[in-house]
């Protein structure tokens, strides 16, 4: 098996397609020359490795890739050790809410042992955690689990937290199932992040469990603006439970009873560098301070 056969695979199924690949690659290369080494690998292996076209990795070319990912994702950091020139970055991703509420505490512990480390935080809607982890455009990311990851993506759980309604201060609501009611009985609005993330889809999918149906009306990509929306009168909102987040005056989360809570973790590739492992172990301890027992 040709080593450098193996590379141009990994960049192909990485980028999801041979043109995204060329262009990515770290040496020039022509899409022909790629194209036709990997049929040669094909050839070599006895079997297809993934399908052209809409690009999708069969299963043994999903084998192939989680097994050479963890070589060739950490070849970069390997290079800057050896080379005595690596210096400590931490790039990762999360969503608005989390970054501003959540990893400052985290971080100024990593900050500690790490003096001068640099940082890059990048604002994402969850969905988008796995494709900037296979380009490597990220060491890091917390975010909402929804199914087992792929393409060597790994995972660690760091807790649960439960759905919950964003209503009005004002409305009398004793319960979540109340404001439920009130809400698709008068076609209220519903103010929700988009419908491909897992809160909004497990909410839906609950929502059709139970014969009920309440569509739509706002996407926004952030928590908080949902809080603003509801707070302009545009309906109810559709949010999580995270202990000790600030609330805006005038708002309450009426907790939804029954409905399945959302997992949430970290997601990264290949070995952790140091400062990507501190990280991760001190979001462990902060998830696990944060949602104690007698926290709650």
């Amino acid at each position: 098996m040709n080593i450098h056969h193996l590379e141009l695979f990994y960049y192909v199924a990485t980028h999801k397609g041979i043109g995204l690949a060329v262009r990515h690659m770290p040496y020039g290369i022509q899409q022909p020359a790629v194209s036709s080494q990997l049929i040669d690998l094909e050839k070599d292996l006895g079997t297809v490795l993934f399908h052209r076209r809409p690009f999708a990795l069969t299963p043994a070319g999903d084998e192939l890739y989680q097994f050479i990912t963890p070589f060739f994702s950490n070849l970069p950091q390997t290079a800057k050790r050896l080379r005595g020139n690596a210096e400590p970055l931490l790039r990762l991703a999360s969503t608005p809410t989390i970054i501003r509420n959540h990893l400052p505490l985290p971080l100024k512990e990593v900050r500690k042992r790490f003096k001068g480390f640099k940082l890059a935080i990048r604002e994402i809607e969850p969905m988008l955690a796995e494709p900037l982890l296979h380009n490597r455009e990220i060491d890091i990311a917390v975010s909402f689990w929804e199914r087992k990851p792929a393409g060597g993506i790994k995972f660690q759980r760091l807790g649960s937290l439960g759905m919950a309604l964003v209503v009005p201060e004002s409305k009398q609501f004793k319960s979540a199932d109340q404001a439920l009611k009130e809400a698709v009985g008068n076609s209220f609005g519903l103010i929700s992040l988009p419908g491909q993330t897992s809160l909004t889809k497990f909410f839906q999918q609950e929502l059709a469990r139970r014969n009920m149906a309440w569509k739509q009306t706002i996407e926004v990509n952030s928590l908080d603006i949902i809080q603003t929306y509801v707070l302009d009168g545009f309906g109810y909102g559709l949010s999580v439970l995270i202990p000790d987040a600030p609330l805006p005056k005038g708002l309450k989360l009426l907790p939804l009873k029954g409905y399945p809570p959302l997992i949430i973790g970290l997601f990264w590739m290949g070995k952790m560098a140091p400062v990507t492992q501190a990280f991760a172990d001190e979001m462990q301890k902060y998830v696990s301070a944060l949602l104690a027992p007698n926290k709650r």
